[in-house]
């Protein structure tokens, strides 16, 4: 992925607190979530919700090129998520009639100008993104071809795994950069595949637990537990000195890790790695919004085309959290969130926009299916508990 985003900082955004530890972080999140929902931000019931999902979805599609298996308007790991939100819509749904979508995208990206055989490309983060995708179509289908597909990939991530840094992999095949979100990525890809493919359950969860026993002491989470983009590698008298960049401290950055700590927990059973995700998830639900708890990212409203995706991602992945830990103050994120781009950032033909919080300035695959990541969400939460 190539993310051109200025590093500035936007002044709507609140300074992060520093986390105060696991078990108080839990108990605050539990205390703040008996809240009402903001009262700006008018709310949309869950029958409203399911239908804005259902209509989204239909104009999201519009964007769908069958001869290249990909969305127009957006890029190749962007299509890679908006199959990923289609995906999660139809298990919501419990509806297959996109399942076709998935084989034609199957075949036919990985071929033509725009395709790339296997799914494999020099990025190793575009990689996790279609991994992840295949490992959702096969929950959803039970296909074995599309685990398969997750299975291979996941082996060329691992080839980016060096001991520069003393672990974790690489951003691009050039070696230039270890950053957060690959090795976020290959954390959840081993992770699910841990607990999808029984056979080869133990060299997954071993490189689940190797990925985030490296990651957490990387220094990538910082003191105020939040992720910042990557770390900077100095090269001196003294040997190799890696260090957090201080770089922006990305929504999407805070989502992926916590699925990847999800299945973590589901493969190891090892229950302290949720305290991690509610640590990462409560700050960045407090900071990283506007006062009526609507999330931004300090890019907009002009986030380029990789940036429109990023705040779906952190929704979708702490819907998945709200799974095993179902705390208020995530379900009212969500919901908040979902009402905010019903109400606020709807545009003509559902049709939704980059700023949640509004005005709608347009629309296209990527921004489309980063809001519906928000609204599938809440429907999902609606019918998790």
């Amino acid at each position: 992925m190539r993310n051109g985003i200025s590093e500035r900082l936007a002044p709507r955004l609140s300074n992060p607190a520093r986390a105060a530890g696991g078990l108080l972080l839990v108990a605050l999140l539990a205390a703040c979530g008996v809240a009402h929902r903001s009262a700006s931000v008018p709310q949309i019931s869950a029958t409203t919700n399911f239908q804005l999902a259902t209509e989204g979805i239909h104009t999201l599609q519009g964007w769908y090129d069958p001869a290249t298996g990909l969305y127009q308007t957006t890029g190749w790991w962007n299509s890679a998520n908006a199959l990923t939100v289609l995906i999660d819509y139809s298990k919501v749904a419990h509806t297959h009639q996109y399942d076709s979508t998935l084989a034609t995208t199957f075949t036919v990206a990985q071929s033509g100008a725009q395709g790339h055989p296997r799914f494999l490309n020099r990025y190793y983060d575009d990689e996790g993104w279609w991994a992840l995708a295949w490992i959702d179509a096969f929950d959803l289908t039970g296909h074995a071809a599309y685990l398969s597909m997750a299975e291979s990939i996941f082996g060329d991530m691992s080839g980016g795994w060096d001991d520069v840094c003393s672990g974790g992999i690489w951003w691009t095949k050039d070696r230039t950069y270890k950053n957060a979100i690959a090795n976020e990525l290959f954390l959840s890809v081993s992770a699910s595949l841990a607990n999808r493919d029984r056979s080869h359950q133990g060299t997954y969860v071993g490189w689940a637990n190797k990925e985030w026993s490296w990651f957490s002491q990387s220094g990538m989470i910082n003191s105020h537990n939040l992720v910042n983009d990557g770390l900077t590698i100095t090269n001196g008298a003294a040997g190799t000195v890696c260090a957090n960049n201080g770089k922006t401290v990305w929504t999407y950055n805070q989502g992926v890790i916590l699925n990847g700590l999800v299945e973590l927990r589901k493969a190891s059973g090892d229950q302290s790695v949720l305290q991690s995700a509610d640590q990462i998830a409560s700050v960045a639900i407090a900071s990283l919004v506007d006062s009526n708890r609507i999330l931004h990212d300090p890019c907009e409203p002009n986030c380029g085309a990789d940036g429109v995706q990023f705040k779906g991602i952190f929704v979708r992945n702490l819907a998945r959290l709200y799974s095993l830990r179902p705390l208020p103050a995530y379900k009212r994120f969500i919901f908040e969130n979902a009402d905010a781009i019903g109400a606020l950032s709807q545009g003509p033909g559902f049709q939704f926009g980059q700023v949640w919080s509004g005005p709608f300035t347009g629309s296209n695959a990527a921004i489309q299916s980063s809001a519906l990541d928000a609204i599938v969400g809440a429907v999902v939460i609606d019918n998790t508990h």
